[in-house]
């Protein structure tokens, strides 16, 4: 059972988005970045109050370096597609699974980001999670 409601083409939209941000990092870096946009949609603090649908949650000014930048070009591929599923089954893996933030620095990963605190880095991408005080809906999905 799906976690967020969605459509076939907001599947689409995700594994495209997963293909823009994390395709360099493998099917296991692409599966937490999906893990990031459905825990933005289902926790609803933050900087994601509101966010209610995977277009949103996408498309959400300033979230996304992919959106940003013009690489969200690529059509989606049925690998991507398979991943974009299991992510809104709700298949959530670590350091990403209560995660909210991920970004690739040029090195080591910072212990803070937006003043959330580095729960761990897979390949390039270093994941950040709320404090539970400020944001303990994620902890309990």
């Amino acid at each position: 059972m799906a976690v967020v409601k969605h459509t076939q083409a907001d599947i689409d939209l995700l594994a495209r988005l997963l293909r823009a941000e994390a395709e360099g990092e493998g099917l296991q870096g692409m599966l937490m970045v999906g893990n990031v946009g459905i825990n933005r949609i289902r926790a609803n603090c933050s900087d994601f109050k509101g966010l209610r649908t995977i277009r949103e949650m996408i498309y959400q000014p300033h979230a996304f370096e992919a959106t940003i930048k013009g690489y969200f070009y690529q059509r989606a591929r049925e690998s991507e597609r398979r991943l974009a599923r299991r992510v809104v089954a709700g298949e959530r893996v670590w350091p990403a699974k209560f995660s909210l933030w991920y970004f690739r620095p040029p090195g080591d990963c910072p212990p803070t980001w937006y003043n959330q605190p580095h729960v761990g880095r897979y390949k390039l991408h270093c994941f950040y999670e709320p404090k539970a005080a400020e944001c303990a809906e994620v902890y309990r999905l």
